[in-house]
């Protein structure tokens, strides 16, 4: 993977996905001397890695030197003897320039360069016969050295094979049979191993610069294989981080952002109207209270800690729940240079909690109603059982004063009020008179039966009236407002909550069978566990009904649990049993198997448990063999 040359603007790069649509400041363009040498440069060789680029400017820096040297000669041949011809290389660099702002690769424009530089510095060897030091000039070293490079090893290798050749042999064999050399202490052997000398150095600077050319390709490759690596694992990453629909922000140490992903971008232009700045601060557009609390949160997490935390943003109607995570960035050494912070969109959770809480609150209440229902039917049950006796009593009393000799009797007590005058001669001549002392003693005898059929029939509509009394006083002693904690006796809890449905379980012959163990009083809220006790007698009575077995039995055993930390009470019947496929779905909040029921009862029987610090089970061995519901309450609750 190239590196992007310096002459780049951050629009010609693609940015990676995560910083797309995020504003940032344009770095500008080359500028100065390298400016004017990407001129002269096309744009594949404009756009080339940064190493790259480095050899092309190089290229238009010497061909633009040698070609000012040339126009320079060309200019003064004009106040002096030499030749103008050297000068005709002068058009050789300007096709250099040419080539370099054609061309798509270096090679041309570095071979018409060298070439050039080569074929001007030959001529003048060959062109002047008294030059003897043509094969060890200094610029014979420089050649080589650029042809490296330039062209690279290989290439360049060729060049200076040909420039050793050229000048460390065919000039030496022209100075030694064609030229014709009058110099004085001229020794031709000497003459020789100097250019032999000069060839290996030729060799030698082709070596070394082959050397250092190759080691900076191998590392520049290395570095390349790396900064690939590195750009798959990041576009990777960027993948990752663009496919999730939560927030992913990367801030510096000042809380400047450095990353966003599309997600936060949305969300920002949602919030704020516009797009996030790199370098600048997320939280700039919020109020001040707003952005004093995320300063105190960076400070935190600077100092090492993670937070996890809700924020909550109103957009015009609506609002938005944030859950945000932050933790710390660290370098080498455990220096914390900046933070993530990952925020997820809980706003539909919210409002499914609210919905949830209110539902909750409703189905409680319409549980309460419901328990309410059933203890006022068991109330109603036991009262209009007790009236039917209030009601024979009341007849039987009717009837025996309708039938009374009361009538009788004060017709006596009529005549004897008109006899007074002669009382005794009623009472032994007058032969009704002699009737009446007989009569008064029967209706004596039989008034005396009257009042004691009368007395025992108030005793009992007296006892009538008092177990009315009874139930309607433990009833209110119940309807007390519920959440109180206190101490109380579970199996008198239970007996009073069997006594709600005596009458129905009497009626319907249900036997109840009691197995109370020694146990101690409990601190629990005395509404709540009634009303899971309501419940559970009133599914028992359902199933029972619902059965075919002739012995219906309902059994209820309270004991400890092992440990004697936790009070278990079990209501076993007998009835129709429970499938094993509906036994997971028993609590579920609307789920019944029977035909008028609503699904309600279990479902917050369950709840209130669990709000006691409780719980409430159910095994059944299968259809028609009963249930067990088993009620786990704690000994000591909140209320100790």
């Amino acid at each position: 993977m190239a590196l992007p040359s310096d002459s780049e603007t951050s629009q010609d790069r693609p940015k990676p996905p995560e910083l797309r649509g995020v504003t940032s400041p344009s770095p500008e363009r080359a500028s100065g001397i390298l400016g004017w040498l990407d001129i002269f440069l096309s744009e594949p060789l404009r756009n080339a890695p940064p190493a790259d680029l480095v050899r092309h400017r190089v290229l238009v820096a010497s061909a633009l030197f040698m070609l000012t040297l040339a126009a320079l000669y060309l200019v003064s041949t004009l106040f002096s003897p030499y030749s103008p011809a050297p000068g005709i290389a002068g058009a050789l660099y300007l096709t250099t320039l040419v080539a370099t702002r054609r061309s798509t690769t270096i090679v041309v424009p570095a071979v018409v360069m060298l070439a050039t530089l080569t074929a001007g510095f030959v001529g003048s060897l060959f062109s002047n016969q008294v030059n003897l030091e043509g094969g060890v000039h200094a610029l014979t070293l420089l050649m080589p050295a650029l042809a490296v490079y330039l062209l690279g090893p290989r290439r360049a290798l060729f060049f200076t094979l040909s420039i050793a050749l050229v000048m460390d042999v065919l000039h030496p064999l022209y100075i030694t049979y064609v030229a014709d050399l009058n110099v004085e202490g001229f020794s031709l052997s000497r003459y020789w191993v100097r250019h032999a000398m000069a060839a290996i150095a030729f060799l030698g600077i082709w070596g070394l610069c082959s050397l250092h050319s190759t080691a900076r390709d191998a590392a520049h490759h290395s570095l390349e294989q790396a900064l690939k690596e590195l750009r798959g694992s990041e576009s990777k990453l960027s993948s990752i981080i663009e496919s999730t629909d939560d927030l992913v922000v990367a801030l510096d140490a000042k809380g400047r952002l450095l990353v966003a992903n599309s997600a936060t971008r949305k969300f920002y232009r949602r919030i704020f109207g516009t797009d996030p700045e790199l370098g600048q601060t997320l939280f700039r557009f919020s109020d001040p209270e707003r952005i004093q609390r995320w300063e105190n949160r960076i400070v935190q997490v600077l100092g090492g800690q993670r937070l996890r935390l809700e924020e909550t943003y109103e957009v015009g109607d609506s609002r938005l729940v944030l859950d945000i995570s932050i933790h710390p960035i660290l370098a080498e050494g455990g220096q914390i240079v900046g933070m993530t912070l990952f925020g997820r969109d809980i706003t539909g959770r919210k409002e499914a909690e609210t919905r949830l809480g209110e539902m909750h609150r409703t189905l409680v209440d319409v549980s309460r109603q419901t328990g309410m229902a059933e203890v006022a039917t068991g109330v109603l049950h036991n009262v209009g059982n007790t009236l039917n006796s209030v009601n024979i009593s009341t007849t039987l009393v009717t009837d025996q004063l309708r039938r009374s000799r009361v009538t009788g009797l004060a017709k006596a007590t009529a005549l004897l009020r008109e006899r007074a005058a002669d009382l005794a001669s009623f009472l032994t001549r007058d032969p009704q008179g002699q009737q009446l002392p007989p009569y008064l003693i029967a209706v004596s005898e039989q008034l005396v039966e009257e009042r004691e059929t009368m007395l025992k029939e108030m005793q009992a509509l007296g006892q009538s009236v008092e177990h009315i009394k009874s139930i309607v006083s433990m009833q209110q002693k119940h309807a007390r407002s519920a959440g109180a904690v206190e101490q109380v006796a579970v199996p008198q809890l239970i007996d009073e909550a069997l006594r709600l449905h005596a009458v129905s379980f009497e009626r319907l012959a249900i036997r109840i069978v009691r197995d109370y163990s020694d146990v101690p009083l409990i601190f629990v809220d005395r509404h709540k566990l009634l009303q899971i006790l309501i419940n559970l007698l009133s599914n028992a009575r359902h199933a029972l009904v619902d059965s075919a077995q002739e012995d219906k039995r309902l059994s209820i055993h309270v004991q400890l649990a092992p440990g004697g930390e936790r009070l278990l009470i079990d209501v076993m019947d007998n009835g129709v049993g429970i499938a094993s496929e509906n036994a997971a779905r028993l609590f579920t909040q609307g789920f019944t198997t029977k035909k008028s029921g609503h699904g309600f009862g279990l479902h917050i029987s369950a709840l209130a448990a669990e709000e006691m610090k409780g719980r409430l089970t159910c095994t059944s061995p299968g259809p028609g063999l009963g249930a067990t519901f088993t009620l786990e309450l704690p000994v000591k609750g909140e209320g100790v």
